[in-house]
């Protein structure tokens, strides 16, 4: 069992911190350049204890385990004006050397069958602490805008549901998601029509 949850979570709490900084620094060096930016902009947090334990016993994941087998309690979400830029984005941290890319699930061209959309990063990410090096596992999701307004509606109702959603107010989110998407690829398609009319 985790007797100082405060010592436990501040190390996740300052690798995010990190990582905000770092990745924002990816957006501003796109806009000194004078070019679009696939970065909208970023969050992050750390995940609240009440919510580890939720959800370690909902996964059964021993609390022993945690820094292992959770790969959300650091989490971090990059928003995207177009569908390619969440490739361009997952491209980006590929390219990194200050973080490792332990696994990715691309649940943008695979959908969930709720209709959630996104790309997912696990990453290890190395602090520096007074007693060392610690590597850290977090989570890096890169959606559009458009990804993200749904996502944050249906997980308010999902909790509202305790996650048994009834499955009228299922349907209609799954037609809210399609129309999503086809809003999205409208939009990427205006964008590329703008960009050849600018060449």
């Amino acid at each position: 069992m985790i007797e100082n949850w405060t010592e436990f979570l501040q190390p996740y709490e300052q690798a995010v911190a990190e990582l905000k900084v770092k990745l924002r620094a990816m957006r501003i060096e796109f806009e000194t350049a004078g070019v679009h930016t696939p970065i909208e902009f970023i969050t992050g947090r750390v995940k609240a204890q009440q919510n580890i334990i939720e959800k370690s016993e909902r996964r059964h994941v021993a609390m022993d385990r945690l820094e292992q087998d959770m790969q959300d309690i650091a989490g971090l979400r990059i928003m995207t004006q177009y569908v390619k830029d969440i490739y361009t984005v997952v491209d980006l941290l590929r390219e990194r050397q200050d973080m490792v890319i332990l696994e990715e699930r691309d649940y943008v061209t695979n959908a969930k069958p709720s209709g959630y959309q996104s790309y997912h990063v696990v990453i290890e990410y190395p602090i520096q602490t007074i007693s060392g090096e610690k590597k850290l596992i977090a989570e890096i999701q890169i959606r559009t805008m458009q990804m993200n307004v749904w996502a944050t509606i249906e997980h308010a109702i999902n909790y509202k549901f305790d996650g048994e959603i009834p499955s009228d107010v299922q349907d209609k989110l799954e037609e809210v998601a399609t129309l999503s998407m086809r809003v999205d690829t409208m939009f990427q398609d205006i964008q590329e029509e703008v960009t050849m009319i600018n060449k």
